[in-house]
């Protein structure tokens, strides 16, 4: 039998592709991973689009009951797993691709957009971005160094940087901009003071932020942190790029943007 991993968009149902919706028809079982981003559906809405259950599965599910819920059951059914985004952009479905073939699991992959293809509507050009960070929910004595490090990995090499915000979509927590903001701002100023950092994050920083790309009311804004940082930019999902050297046709492009 087949495991399907099919990835559905980043908005709504409505992007979900004709060949990933034949394969959830025709499945045995569909679930939906539910813990890495947000789709603008109820999963009512999607089992009436399917005519299925949809069974939701959050991060330990993912992590670790992952062979009883989908290996164990793709042995003799047919199983689509609905991945928000792209299936392939998180190394979790890489792996899970990896066990099925040892398995002798038959598996086929479903790709889609997802926020590393949705951000070129900045106008940026996708090449030149640099590795891809994310900023956490601040916890009590954690420090929080990653996304300035990278940060400045990227600048270095004249490579913009895409910053992904955390998420608990089962409790209903969201990272915005405006938090991200404050978190990159303190924690860039903290790490300056300890390490021989060659890019600060500061009010004067030039950003981009984008708010539930793909959508009809998506938003994107560009200017500076300080003028950037009290937009009410709306319900998540948020991300942040800060560009690094602009080439001019996106600097022309970015001038739509400017708040």
């Amino acid at each position: 039998m087949v495991l399907n991993l099919i990835g559905i968009g980043i908005n709504d149902k409505l992007d979900i592709s004709l060949k990933g919706l034949n394969l959830i028809k025709n499945s045995d079982e569909v679930y939906i991973e539910y813990y890495t981003c947000l789709i603008h559906n109820s999963i009512e809405e999607l089992e009436q689009l399917f005519n299925k259950k949809v069974n939701v599965l959050y991060r330990d599910d993912i992590e670790n009951k992952i062979e009883d819920l989908i290996l164990n059951k793709s042995k003799e059914n047919n199983i689509s797993l609905l991945v928000i985004g792209d299936p392939l952009s998180a190394t979790t479905h890489c792996d899970l691709l990896m066990r099925a073939k040892e398995l002798q699991i038959e598996t086929k992959v479903v790709h889609n957009a997802s926020v590393f293809t949705a951000i070129s509507k900045t106008g940026l050009q996708l090449y030149k971005f640099g590795k891809v960070t994310s900023v956490p929910f601040e916890q009590e004595n954690y420090k929080i160094t990653t996304p300035i490090r990278i940060y400045n990995q990227n600048q270095s090499i004249d490579a913009h940087t895409l910053f992904l915000l955390d998420l608990d979509p089962q409790n209903n927590k969201f990272l915005t901009a405006n938090q991200a903001l404050n978190i990159l701002k303190n924690s860039s100023n903290k790490l300056l003071d300890e390490e021989d950092l060659d890019f600060e994050i500061n009010d004067d920083t030039n950003i981009i932020v984008c708010a539930r790309l793909g959508a009809d009311d998506e938003v994107i804004k560009f200017g500076k942190i300080k003028d950037l940082i009290n937009f009410d930019f709306g319900k998540p999902v948020h991300c942040i790029i800060i560009p690094s050297k602009l080439h001019f046709a996106e600097e022309d492009f970015l001038h739509q943007f400017e708040i």
